[in-house]
């Protein structure tokens, strides 16, 4: 009995050699950039990654959730607490509520103030803008009490896009390796963000002993993609059924199967979705863009019917703020169908030009450009809203008989009329509403040079990088075989770089032979070296993933390098036949919804608004020509049906035609703004450079169509407008 251990020897003796193994654990160590790094040094920048300053909307929610708090009910806040771990906001459901509710309370305070102000300053007494405001009030509630579901949507699409390189890297990382934590480090160190925090979470929850072991974390992980990407679900389960296979065979087999699984899964519910999601796009087509364009139509009629309840702004209300709104709504419930796995894979943040993608400037140069158009456009206003004709001792309006196109009648050109109560109307006139035009088209010009300058050489040089990628395939392959002869990967290189002459992957190989021939280095360096490495020259992520898996599976042994590479060369290939079945099958949609919000929306809002101006060029030629008694007995004769018509739709009741046009010309922006975004998410996932550089492509093609067709229609229409009034007379 002396001879047994205590207690206190096996603690040390066995403590010390957990301690030792526990150790080797955290030293898991990956190659970035030719340095190597430590698991807990890659979770510390994680850390700071996760918690920076709070964003806008979590110091909103913080900084009116201290004021008070408000209790949510258990199905709302299970809900939000669920979209919030998603986005991975540093708030809670109560901060959520509180935010949305004073927004909601702010917006109908404001909107009593101003119309308070208005009744007092003016007298006019609008029951019509109260109810604006409530409508626009209640739209505000709901949009941010939705906020980190639409935030944790954004997180989910971008890290879909993720999902199949995540399970790639695992997969490779295991077949030389069976080792699940080791591979869940390595896929957490070479994957982008958002998935590669996520993946280091997973790691952190068993550091501070939330979970005992990393499978229990990953399993709890898995659960909040459960309801959106299954297939990836089962792919880590497959993985991690691996680690019970007895045989190697059989273990190899079954990771294969779990790539094949989330390819499979992926390719499947995307083509589901291109099915489904056609009729909701045609619903917010209709909805968000052609009724409003109809009922604008009529709006200027019908604001005089209304004695003039209806006021310009009230349609700058509904058109530019809650329909807009509505959109939004409508596209982003489009897009939260869409299904994870598959999308644009590149980390704009780490691109060279990135910067210049961020910087204002461009912003400023064409807002420097657009203001020129801007000032033209507002110069009715200005005659209209201020004193400067007064001060340029000019008249407020001019007939068109006195700057000499008498043919067009008596009626001003800026269309300003006194209502007779010693205040003024319009401007109505067909002038005004050709001047008009280059609000929108300013506002536009602004948009489309920014998106231009920033997006232009960021594209081209990832087209280039594209480009590359589509060789490197076959390139990766030959690699492999080369390796695979018992070639090490060194002379392998300058094999490849030879058969490779005249192709676009033959700056990369050549680079890595020259670092490795001439300058010494060794394979990690002349690929990773920061200022020599070939990487650096080929910032594709393909390039970089394939490198990387090759340097670390070069450690393992040539065949194991060899099938490494052969894998990723097969995988790519999958990828490249699921993307082009799958933009087969989004082609129709995609096309339809552009042909829509460059050519018909345009197109039909144009025409819109000439008739509109034709209408109110009418009314008002015919107003002038009563009140001046032009025409004689033929007027007279007239007097009592026409003067009972004009009577009835009195111009200087209706909504100048002017806001009209700037109301329209704004919503237009903001339809191509708001559906650009849709569709390059459905196609692409989450991708904020190929949505700024197709709204600037969109937008340059929707407004000089428009431009195009409101002035055709506005100067033809009101010429037979003229025509008519002259056989009248």
């Amino acid at each position: 009995m002396a001879n047994n251990p205590s207690k206190d020897d096996i603690m040390k003796k066995y403590g010390a050699k957990i301690e030792k193994q526990m150790g080797r654990f955290n030293e898991a160590v990956s190659v970035e950039g030719g340095k190597q790094t430590g698991f807990s040094q890659s979770y510390t920048r994680f850390r700071e990654a996760m918690a920076p300053e709070y964003s806008r909307y979590e110091k909103w929610c913080k900084t009116f959730g201290n004021i008070f708090t408000l209790k949510v009910g258990e199905k709302d806040k299970t809900k939000i607490d669920k979209a919030i771990e998603s986005a991975h906001l540093n708030v809670n459901a109560s901060e959520v509520i509180v935010l949305a509710t004073m927004i909601l309370f702010m917006t109908l305070f404001g909107g009593i103030l101003f119309f308070v102000g208005i009744w007092l300053l003016t007298g006019a007494f609008s029951l019509m803008f109260l109810f604006l405001v409530f409508v626009l009030a209640i739209f505000l509630f709901f949009y941010f009490s939705k906020a980190p579901e639409r935030l944790a949507m954004g997180w989910r699409l971008k890290a879909s896009s993720q999902m199949v390189p995540a399970i790639l890297y695992i997969v490779i990382y295991m077949k030389h390796t069976s080792n699940f934590e080791k591979a869940v480090a390595f896929a957490s160190e070479h994957l982008q963000a958002p998935l590669s925090l996520d993946f280091r979470k997973v790691f952190w929850d068993v550091e501070v002993g939330k979970y005992s072991t990393i499978k229990d974390s990953v399993d709890h992980y898995l659960e909040s993609w459960k309801d959106y990407s299954l297939e990836f679900v089962e792919a880590f389960h497959l993985i991690e059924s691996s680690l019970y296979e007895p045989d190697e065979g059989r273990r190899v087999e079954v990771l294969e199967k779990s790539l094949q699984v989330i390819l499979d899964g992926v390719y499947d519910k995307m083509l589901k979705y291109t099915h489904n999601v056609k009729s909701p796009l045609t619903n917010v087509y209709m909805l968000g863009i052609v009724l409003p364009t109809l009922a604008l139509a009529i709006l200027p009629l019908a604001s005089t019917m209304l004695q003039g309840a209806i006021k310009w702004y009230h349609v700058l209300l509904l058109f530019n703020v809650i329909v807009p709104f509505m959109v939004i709504y409508l596209t982003g419930n489009v897009m939260m169908q869409r299904p994870g796995g598959y999308g644009e894979t590149s980390l704009l943040e780490k691109h060279p030009l990135y910067p210049k993608y961020k910087s204002k400037r461009p912003y400023v140069i064409g807002a420097l450009i657009g203001l020129p158009f801007l000032i033209i456009g507002l110069i009715p206003f200005f005659w209209r809203y201020t004193n400067l004709p007064i001060w340029l001792n000019m008249a407020r309006d001019y007939s068109w008989k006195e700057i000499g196109i008498g043919f067009m009648g008596n009626s001003g050109i800026f269309g300003i009329i006194d209502n007779g109560a010693g205040g003024l109307a319009g401007p109505h006139g067909a002038l005004a509403l050709v001047l008009s035009l280059f609000v929108p088209l300013s506002i536009s010009i602004m948009f489309i040079i920014a998106a231009r300058k920033k997006t232009e050489e960021i594209i081209k040089s990832r087209d280039q990088y594209k480009d590359v990628e589509k060789e490197f395939t076959s390139s990766l392959f030959q690699l492999g075989n080369r390796i695979g002869d018992g070639l090490p990967a060194e002379i392998a290189f300058s094999k490849v770089a030879e058969s490779t002459k005249g192709t676009a992957t033959e700056g990369f190989f050549k680079i890595v032979n020259e670092n490795i021939q001439q300058l010494g280095m060794s394979l990690e360096r002349a690929l990773f070296d920061p200022k020599r490495g070939a990487v650096i020259f080929y910032p594709s992520q393909l390039v970089a993933t394939s490198m990387k898996i090759l340097v670390e599976s070069a450690k393992k042994g040539l065949q194991v390098a060899a099938r490494s590479l052969m894998s990723i060369s097969e995988y790519v290939k999958n990828i490249k036949k699921i993307n082009m079945r799958l933009n087969d099958l989004l082609a129709d949609i995609i096309s339809d919804m552009k042909s829509n919000m460059t050519f018909l929306a345009p197109l039909l809002s144009g025409i819109i608004i000439g008739l509109s101006g034709m209408i109110t060029t009418i009314l008002g030629s015919l107003a002038a020509m009563f009140e001046g008694d032009v025409g004689g007995s033929v007027a007279i004769e007239a007097a009592g049906g026409i003067g009972g018509l004009l009577s009835i739709f009195d111009i200087t009741q209706m909504i100048p035609t002017y806001w009209l046009q700037v109301v329209v010309g704004i919503y237009l922006i903001q339809i191509v703004f708001i559906l650009t975004s849709t569709l390059v998410t459905i196609k692409s996932g989450k991708d904020q450079l190929q949505v700024t550089s197709e709204t600037g492509k969109n937008l340059k093609r929707s407004i000089t169509l428009y431009f195009i067709v409101a002035l055709a229609s506005i100067v033809g229409l009101s010429l037979i407008g003229a025509v008519a009034l002259a056989g009248l007379t």
